[in-house]
């Protein structure tokens, strides 16, 4: 009767510690657990506050629980972010808590110069991207000039070859849209060129999702289907019902219930929060805003 007893209490304890195991999975599940990724901020939405003081400023994006950057702007030849020395700056992030995965680096400044001086300039964002721990190198920008057909296929050779260069140091690369991307020339767009000419090895794809709404006649889910996997980090902001500017998350028209869940499809990497402008009040309340909203009502998605 002893033995029987001491059977059925083993039997319990296993019985409920599978029980608790199967709890912990479900509410990892229900993103109770872990969190599958940080939550990201592009720098850019508050430059402004930025430009005036930057530890402070870092300081308040730390309280509303950033624990990842996309820095914007870099000093090539200074190696400086933001007027420190990259060292400096990362010794600021670290004491902040805080990391960065991804900067916008301003290779467009070089596309008037020669091919040896832009990849002088790619070495330099190379060192910068190193010493702050930064895993991807990002490509966010194209002048006018350089947005017709004819530029968008020369363009492709050239990212290729940065690509290249970026992927044997040991970084990605990748290219960032707009809304001109997307528009039609006689059948093509400038986006459609850079998908079919660049190698998908060497160069990532950082969807703008506020500008795929906006512009694109595909939307991010037929993208991310047409190439799986390569949409390795998302710009998440929203879109004015009327005006179609930027506004605070939660107060446009893009459904991002809908667009979050796709994020293996994708093949998500870093997600960025951003607002470049049409702010209700100020950038920074924009910015604690849209966080609040994400929070509570987006990020469970992810």
């Amino acid at each position: 009767m002893k033995n029987q007893s001491a059977l059925t209490r083993r039997e319990f304890l296993v019985q409920a510690s599978l029980l608790s195991t199967s709890v912990l999975l479900s509410n990892i599940a229900q993103g109770e657990g872990l969190k599958k990724y940080k939550m990201g901020l592009q720098l850019f939405s508050i430059r402004d506050a930025i430009a005036k003081d930057l530890t402070g400023t870092l300081k308040a994006v730390a309280a509303l629980g950033y624990q990842d950057l996309e820095i914007y702007g870099y000093e090539g030849p200074s190696m400086k972010y933001y007027g420190l020395k990259a060292a400096d700056f990362k010794s600021l992030l670290e004491d902040l808590k805080l990391t960065t995965t991804s900067g916008h680096y301003l290779f467009s400044q070089y596309l008037n110069e020669s091919e040896a001086a832009m990849m002088r300039y790619v070495d330099q964002c190379i060192e910068g991207a190193k010493i702050l721990g930064q895993p991807y190198i990002t490509w966010p920008w194209l002048d006018p000039e350089y947005r017709t057909i004819e530029k968008f296929k020369s363009l492709t050779g050239l990212l290729n070859r940065i690509g290249e260069q970026v992927t044997k140091a040991g970084l990605g690369f990748a290219y960032h849209n707009h809304d001109f991307e997307f528009i039609d020339h006689n059948g093509e767009n400038g986006y459609d060129i850079i998908m079919r000419e660049t190698d998908p090895a060497l160069v990532k794809l950082q969807i703008d999702l506020y500008w795929t709404m906006h512009s694109s006649k595909l939307s991010p889910a037929e993208l991310f289907n047409k190439q799986p996997g390569r949409f390795v980090m998302w710009h998440i902001k929203d879109m004015d019902k009327v005006s179609r500017d930027y506004t605070e998350l939660g107060n446009g028209s893009i459904d991002y219930t809908k667009i979050l869940p796709l994020a293996a499809k994708a093949g998500l990497q870093y997600y960025y929060l951003e607002q470049g402008g049409n702010y209700e009040k100020n950038s920074m309340q924009s910015i604690t805003d849209s966080t609040a909203y994400f929070k509570k009502n987006l990020e469970r998605f992810l």
